[in-house]
């Protein structure tokens, strides 16, 4: 117990903002992504096909528009404008969410929340890595992670006791959810300094064939792994359908996020900190089999009690794998190319999570939700398999 808050008096401040900043637009945007599925079913009348596309183009580009402004980060030696123009985009998207008529109009304010959250996304994981010591970037990419999930399941919270007191009012719960994004803005911009390091920075191009060389096998690996890892989890908009599909009120459906990201918070930071301390591939590894167990409750249930399990396990695996993947990347990048490197991985990861959105509503669709489930646990088991061949020693970023 000692050793766990001596690490956390370790981590420095500028993590924990990042980490507040990062709690307050997750309550704002999960108060509306816990419920846009229901909302483009019920009210809008879209179709699962349709919902998986959006849902999928949506995290595509934010991880796609990633990769510019991790190499923008790193041409300019400054990270905090980039990080504040993407949350900015964020709060401004949320209004559409709530006067949106057709699928159309959810699609596009869907894509300018998710290039915010692009453009901010590599510039803040490099911040985090930029402040931290090495040898407990781990605990500290994991901390971050937690209280960013704090705010992904109090959205869904809130998002639950709104639609109970305002009976089902959609439109109106978006409009609230305005409120949490403008704070984390204010808080980013009065609560963070740019490092002293960044500010003398000397501008070079990161993207030169010869800096990309300095990214080497081991991060392509890590590149490798996390995109199949995102091939085997689809958008999570597809555990709300499951709990629609059981029987859950419509009410109570945001309820399914809120377990994920409560168990999703509680487990990040403690396995960010084992992954400072124990082979990453081995947490990997126990990652893709708690995802598979995951997959094969959620395909096996309609039931709300399975699929509150299986989106329990969904959360673990959450916890065991994201922080660490962010750390690996930081730990095989070089200090001066890591919004590059962050930016690379999360462009490849992009496209990845677009195919495997379309796919996942395209097989629930033509042939059931088990299919879905059933397709993500085989791709971990190729995962796994492909994880054999992976050098994860080499370490170059510290």
């Amino acid at each position: 117990m000692s050793s766990r808050f001596a690490t956390l008096g370790r981590i420095p401040r500028g993590v924990w903002v990042l980490g507040g900043v990062s709690l307050l637009m997750d309550v704002s945007s999960e108060m509306i992504h816990s419920l846009l599925p229901l909302f483009m079913a019920t009210t809008l009348g879209a179709s699962v096909i349709v919902i998986g596309l959006i849902e999928g183009l949506a995290e595509a580009t934010a991880l796609i528009v990633k990769v510019f402004s991790g190499v923008l980060s790193d041409y300019l030696g400054k990270r905090k404008g980039l990080a504040l123009l993407g949350y900015g985009l964020g709060a401004i998207s949320k209004p559409f969410f709530a006067i949106a008529s057709s699928s159309g109009m959810v699609m596009s304010a869907r894509l300018l929340d998710r290039v915010g959250k692009g453009i901010r996304g590599a510039p803040r994981d490099a911040l985090v890595a930029d402040v931290t010591p090495p040898e407990i970037r781990g605990a500290a990419f994991g901390l971050r992670q937690s209280l960013d999930t704090v705010g992904a399941f109090l959205g869904p919270l809130l998002a639950v006791g709104l639609m109970l007191l305002w009976h089902n009012d959609f439109r109106a719960i978006f409009w609230v959810a305005a409120i949490p994004a403008a704070l984390a803005i204010a808080l980013l911009f009065f609560g963070l300094k740019e490092p002293a390091a960044a500010i003398t920075h000397k501008r070079t191009n990161p993207i030169t064939r010869a800096n990309l060389r300095l990214l080497g096998r081991s991060y392509w690996w890590v590149v490798s792994i996390g995109a199949i890892f995102t091939l085997a989890r689809f958008s999570e908009a597809f555990l709300v359908l499951k709990a629609q599909q059981g029987g859950t009120p419509l009410a109570l459906i945001p309820l399914v996020m809120v377990a994920m990201n409560l168990v999703y918070a509680c487990s990040a930071y403690p396995f960010g900190k084992l992954s400072d301390r124990m082979s990453h591939e081995g947490l990997l590894k126990a990652g893709l089999l708690v995802l598979i167990a995951a997959d094969l409750v959620l395909a096996l249930s309609d039931h709300w009690v399975g699929v509150l399990f299986g989106v329990a396990l969904w959360g673990v695996h959450m916890g065991m794998t994201q922080g660490l993947l962010a750390a690996m990347v930081a730990h095989t990048a070089p200090a001066h190319l890591r919004g590059t490197a962050f930016g690379m991985f999360n462009l490849i990861s992009g496209v990845a999570l677009l195919l495997a959105s379309l796919g996942a509503g395209t097989l629930w669709e033509l042939f059931g939700s088990a299919s879905t489930f059933y397709t993500g646990a085989i791709i971990c088991v190729v995962t796994l398999i492909g994880m054999k061949l992976a050098p994860f020693g080499e370490r170059q970023g510290a």
